[in-house]
C-alpha cells in the first residue's frame, strides 16, 4: 500500500473524529502492505488525554499481532505526532512514520521539535511528511471554524 493510499484511509478516520466532535486526526498502521489497525482521536468521547489516534491504533496493532513490538510497521497519521505519541512510536519500535500536516505547536518530528535528533534512544523511526497535507489542513481548519462559531 502506497503512502497516499494509506493517508486516504487515515483521512477517513479523521472524518469520523470530526463527525463525533473530536479534533479530526486519523491514523492507520500498515504491516506487509495491509492495514492492521485504524483509529481516530477520542479524547472527548473517552475523557482521557491519552486517547490520541496514534495511541489507540498502536494498542489495536499490539493486540492484532499479539506483540508490543511493531517492527516493520508503518504508522500513517493525518497530523504530525505529538511528544506523547512519538514516545509510544519509539517504545513500540514502529519503523516508519508518515504524516500529513506539520504541527508547529505540538509536533515531535520537526514541527515544534524533532525527537529523532535527541541522542541516546535505541530506536528512531524513518519519517515522511507532507502526504496529502492540504486535505488534513482543510479538515482541521473546518473543525476549528465550526468550534469558533458556537
Amino acid at each position: 500500500m502506497k503512502n497516499t493510499e494509506a493517508m486516504l484511509e487515515a483521512l477517513i478516520e479523521a472524518q469520523k473524529a470530526f463527525d463525533n466532535n473530536e479534533v479530526p486526526v486519523g491514523c492507520v498502521i500498515i504491516k506487509d502492505g495491509e492495514i492492521i489497525a485504524r483509529a481516530h482521536n477520542q479524547k472527548e468521547n473517552h475523557q482521557q488525554a491519552c486517547s490520541h489516534a496514534e495511541i489507540l491504533a498502536i494498542k489495536q496493532a499490539n493486540t492484532k499481532l499479539n506483540n508490543w513490538r511493531l517492527n516493520d510497521c508503518t504508522l500513517v497519521v493525518t497530523l504530525e505526532p505529538c511528544m506523547m505519541c512519538a514516545g509510544a512510536i519509539q517504545q513500540s519500535r514502529i519503523s516508519n512514520v508518515v504524516f500529513g500536516l506539520s504541527d508547529e505547536k505540538f509536533g515531535a518530528y520537526g514541527g515544534c521539535f524533532d525527537s529523532n535528533i535527541i541522542k541516546g534512544f535505541n530506536h528512531y523511526p524513518y519519517i515522511t511528511s507532507g502526504i496529502l497535507s492540504e486535505q488534513s489542513q482543510h479538515l482541521l481548519q473546518s473543525f476549528f471554524q465550526l468550534k469558533r462559531k458556537k
